[in-house]
Parts: C-alpha cells; structure tokens; sequence
C-alpha cells in the first residue's frame, strides 16, 4: 500500500484564447466506464461545442490512461490534458475539456497550451486529496491514561476518529501505516504498558478541507 492523489471532488476551469473558450469539467472516476459515462455526459451537455477533448487516469498507479484530440491536430487536446494530470500525479480522474471556437487558429503550440491551461484552471477549481494508507487501532485505558494518548498522538499528528467515555475510555486513532510502529511502542511506554491496544486493520484516509474521510 502506497500514498497517492486522487481527484476527491470534481470542479469547473475556464479560460479563454483568442475568442476560443476552453471550458475543463473534472470528475472522479473509478473505471473506464465510468470515465466514459461522463465524456459522453459532457458531448451532450456541450452538443453545440466543436470540441470535447478528453483525458482520464484510472488506479493506484494510473495502470489505465487514455486520452482523445476529437478532431483537433494530433497531440495538441487530449495528450496536453492527460499530461497535465499525469504531472500532477492525480489518479481517479477524468478530464473533459470542451471548446467553443472563435474563428480565430491556435497553431500547434496555442492548442496545447490553451487545453493545458484549461485543465489546470479546472484542478484550481476541484478537490484533490492524498490516500494515504493506514492502521486503524483502539486503544483502551483509564483516565489517567487518556491524556498520555491524546498528547502522544497529537505530538505525532495522529488523528483521534472517535471517544467512548464509561468505567475506562476506549479511543480510536488512525496512524499512517509507517507511524503505527512508533505509535504503539509511544503509548506503551507512556502508560506503562496499562494501555489495552486492538488493530482492526489497515485502510486507506485522506484530509479533505479539514476533515478525515475514509476510503
């Protein structure tokens, strides 16, 4: 298990070249159907455009990838926006971007730039957060106990998911899978080894603005 991006929330970027508008949609997706079910939404939704070029990166190592000009020269729509996803290094992502045209040429080196910059508008615009593998562990003490954990784990930047107060208190706490070694032998050490510790096993996190949101 690796840390690597995903595109969490979709958004919208627009920019305009020589009275061409070049508008990026970006959506998560999770296979190639999916990616096609929303190129397709887009043709549709944007009928009356000349362009609907597209890109989109699948997997924890962007194993799928695929890309289309439609209709524009070869390699100045679709590679440019699969490029820029590729140097962001976000997976799970699908990119449209669709062009009015202004009556105006781009040239080879316009293209690219203008479908570049579009989808880089449109990440500007949408959510993307690092899966970052982890151990999910509860941790059970006393009260005199509690505050140790607590200091322990935000000493260490471990996010604390969940309290339960009754005779004892049993915490929850979410280590990056690197860090859970470190964690346990921390809170071993600081409650003297009174501190009953369960692993229910690894899953991948991420921060989404502010917030903890498990995958």
């Amino acid at each position: 298990m690796e840390r690597y991006k995903i595109l969490y929330q979709g958004g919208q970027g627009e920019l305009a070249e020589k009275k061409s508008r070049f508008i990026a949609t970006l959506r998560p997706v999770r296979s190639e159907e999916e990616a096609g079910a929303f190129v397709e939404e887009m043709k549709k939704k944007y009928w009356d455009a000349r362009h609907n070029c597209y890109a989109y990166v699948i997997g924890e190592r962007g194993q799928i990838s695929r890309c289309s000009d439609d209709g524009e020269p070869a390699q100045t729509a679709g590679r440019p926006i699969l490029d820029v996803l590729l140097g962001e290094e976000v997976r799970d992502v699908c990119a449209v971007v669709t062009r009015y045209f202004g009556g105006v040429l781009l040239g080879t080196g316009g293209l690219v730039r203008a479908y570049s910059g579009a989808v880089r508008e449109g990440l500007k615009q949408s959510v993307v957060v690092e899966k970052i593998p982890g151990r999910r562990l509860r941790v059970i003490t006393d009260y005199n106990g509690m505050g140790k954990i607590q200091y322990t784990a935000g000493q260490m930047g471990i996010p604390i998911l969940d309290t339960e107060y009754t005779q004892q208190v049993a915490m929850t706490l979410l280590a990056p899978l690197e860090e859970a070694g470190k964690l346990l032998s921390q809170i071993t050490e600081r409650t003297a080894g009174k501190a009953m510790i369960e692993d229910e096993g690894t899953l991948f996190y991420g921060k989404a603005e502010g917030k903890i949101v498990l995958f």
